[in-house]
């Protein structure tokens, strides 16, 4: 049981380490800090979006979502483990779930953010 446990909560599956020299690895590590960059234009464009409209507060809370998952791609860019899997998981549920109530709720006809 305690061996299970380890996998499905601190187990550290992967980590950069560039002098290894495998191909994997370092594009594993710059697709997450590319990836962390692009949550964090996500980011920007919706506080921006809430500096401009006003709509509502929880677009603050999406913003900060975006910002969160930016953080995680930044540290799964130097090691993956089971517990950032699981933050980022619930991390993308409650990015998901702030979207579809912020979008069907103040931009109904928006389609992109």
């Amino acid at each position: 049981m305690s061996e299970t446990l380890e996998i499905v909560f601190v187990r550290t599956w992967w980590r950069y380490t560039p002098e290894d020299g495998q191909w994997f690895t370092v594009i594993y590590h710059w697709f997450n800090i590319s990836e962390g960059c692009a949550w964090i234009a996500c980011f920007w464009l919706v506080l921006r979006r809430f500096r401009i409209h006003r709509k509502s507060y929880s677009e603050v809370c999406y913003a900060i979502a975006f910002l969160t998952f930016a953080v995680t791609d930044f540290v799964e860019a130097w090691a993956q483990s089971s517990w950032l899997i699981w933050l980022k998981l619930v991390n993308l549920v409650v990015l998901f779930q702030l979207r579809r109530t912020i979008m069907s709720r103040y931009y109904p006809a928006a389609k992109l953010y």
